[in-house]
């Protein structure tokens, strides 16, 4: 046998070898308690995959996935709106075979809303997984607020919190009367509305007493009185009303924003096979209420509000008495928006 030849079957040898390996383990790029550590036993309990998590956000995603072509994890929980145009991008994330999904296993609405801003060239690369929203946290027996604005309130000077992050321009555009996401295919006039609303929140910013970063932040800012008011997430306001009645997330008076959290597959993920079985797995009403208990947000699966936790579900039903109206789902973001909103995102950073 020729040394060529030999080493053609070392190759494909080792090739073997490495496939048989990563099909006992599933690479997930995901966010904090999506995948809880107990669900993940069970799921190895199984089906004999072991998960290995790697914690994330959108950007970091995004950045690992481009650097990498699509390689290194073998499922990825993106926000919905930033599938598309990584996809279109970056050529990041495989499509979908639905054949191989319970697609009855999900709520209708949030199946194709996801489907319908994850499908490129006719093709699907995401179906969703966890959703929430982002509204006003507020200690009501210290202020009364109704909109976004109302951080701004010169009574509340010190008091209130956001974030120096597309969400805030998003938000405080809607309560100013623009609408940020018809505007998401002209880049200039994108810009021009960002400048338009830091220019108002700069004014605002010497009221603001907490510009935070991570939710824990916000949280014992709560908790120690440093803060009244604040733009913030859903499950980790109703976290703080659980420790304390008086702080409750409300439905601003301009609208929610909404996301959903997409399960996708990498380009070059090296186990489709057990990122279709987690897929499933994690959509099993008794699976996805576990999930939702973990991480404080909703399942997008059926049948797991039976399953949770009463005190949150009841706090669900007080935030969305009417369902879900007057949410701003988030748009795909196109290329060129970051470009666009990062100059009038650092003048708010900057500014004193």
């Amino acid at each position: 046998m020729t040394l060529a030849r030999l080493s053609l079957l070392l190759l494909a040898f080792g090739t073997s070898l490495w496939a048989q390996a990563d099909s006992g383990k599933l690479r997930i790029l995901t966010w904090t308690d999506y995948v809880p550590a107990d669900l993940a036993e069970d799921f190895r309990k199984e089906t004999g995959i072991q998960i290995e998590i790697t914690l994330t956000d959108n950007e970091d995603i995004i950045a690992r996935l481009r650097s990498s072509q699509g390689a290194g994890y073998d499922l990825v929980h993106p926000s919905h709106d930033r599938v598309a145009g990584a996809q279109q991008q970056y050529g990041i994330y495989k499509p979908l075979d639905l054949s191989r999904i319970q697609v009855d296993h999900f709520l209708p609405e949030m199946l194709e809303a996801t489907r319908k801003n994850t499908t490129v060239n006719s093709s699907v690369y995401g179906v969703p997984y966890l959703w929430g929203t982002e509204g006003l946290a507020v200690n009501t027996r210290r202020a009364k607020v109704s909109d976004y604005t109302d951080l701004c309130d010169p009574a509340l000077r010190g008091k209130t919190a956001i974030r120096a992050v597309r969400p805030v321009l998003i938000a405080f555009a809607f309560a100013y009367g623009e609408d940020p996401f018809a505007l998401y295919n002209d880049p200039p006039a994108y810009a021009a509305m960002a400048n338009r609303v830091v220019d108002k929140l700069i004014t605002c910013k010497q009221n603001i007493g907490l510009v935070f970063s991570g939710e824990k932040e916000l949280q014992d800012a709560f908790r120690s009185g440093a803060v009244t008011a604040a733009m913030f997430w859903d499950a980790p306001s109703w976290a703080l009303n659980r420790e304390a009645a008086p702080i409750r997330y409300i439905a601003p008076k301009s609208g929610m924003l909404g996301w959903i959290v997409a399960s996708t597959i990498p380009a070059k993920g090296g186990n489709d096979d057990g990122a279709y079985k987690w897929i499933n797995f994690a959509a099993r009403a008794e699976n996805a209420a576990r999930i939702t208990k973990a991480a404080g947000n909703f399942s997008a699966a059926r049948g797991t509000l039976k399953l949770v936790d009463p005190k949150l579900k009841a706090q669900l039903y007080r935030t969305f008495p009417k369902g879900f109206v007057n949410i701003h789902w988030y748009e795909n973001v196109p290329a060129g928006i970051e470009d666009a909103e990062a100059p009038a995102l650092a003048r708010l950073r900057a500014a004193p």
